[in-house]
């Protein structure tokens, strides 16, 4: 089995008034993709799994309708912000929450979030994949950057769960072995979204 863990695009930030923040793709982010439909063309994709929040369901939106596929959604590889009031892109956050931009920058995730409970529910939720696809699918999920880096600690044993910068529609592929066994393949590809990301 071959799990693609795509990034969503880039989204807008977001503060809610009251109840959950969950902002949509900025323009930028609805050309990333765009880009993916094409980008995936060599992966005979069988299944599509999302994150609840809409800048994962707006990414995975492309690939669907190329695919004819349903998007399956799944709570449990939500980022680690679902069900907050706010959202902001790590570009915000240096100004808007320095404290929580400094520990990011560092590999560690904001003091809000408990860092246990997080992980235990982005591995469920890859389990599940797992567990409820065939051996020989190529499966897509549209998640978060924490989410793959959660998966990352997870299968490299990194020292902190925020190891890699993980840029918006972006792919990281991970096999799967008969015996359950997994690999990381590939990680953070970016050359079809390469000209529209921030240096």
């Amino acid at each position: 089995m071959q799990l693609l863990l795509i990034r969503h695009a880039e989204p807008n930030n977001a503060r809610a008034e009251t109840g959950v923040a969950d902002p949509p793709l900025t323009e930028a982010g609805r050309l990333q993709a765009s880009r993916l439909p094409d980008a995936l063309s060599p992966y005979n994709i069988t299944r599509l799994f999302s994150s609840p929040q809409l800048r994962a369901l707006q990414t995975a939106e492309p690939v669907a309708e190329r695919r004819g596929l349903d998007v399956e959604k799944l709570e449990d590889i939500a980022e680690y912000d679902y069900g907050h009031d706010h959202y902001f892109t790590i570009d915000a956050a240096k100004d808007v929450a320095p404290a929580a931009y400094k520990r990011i920058l560092a590999g560690h995730l904001p003091d809000f979030v408990d860092g246990d409970a997080f992980r235990t529910r982005v591995l469920r939720g890859i389990d599940h994949v797992v567990e409820t696809c065939d051996h020989a699918e190529t499966v897509a999920l549209f998640v978060h950057g924490g989410v793959v880096n959660i998966v990352l600690q997870h299968l490299l044993e990194l020292p902190r769960p925020l190891m890699f910068p993980i840029e918006y529609a972006s792919v990281t592929r991970i096999l799967v072995s008969r015996s359950g066994a997994r690999r990381v393949a590939s990680l953070n590809e970016t050359g079809h979204v390469r000209d529209t990301l921030r240096v």
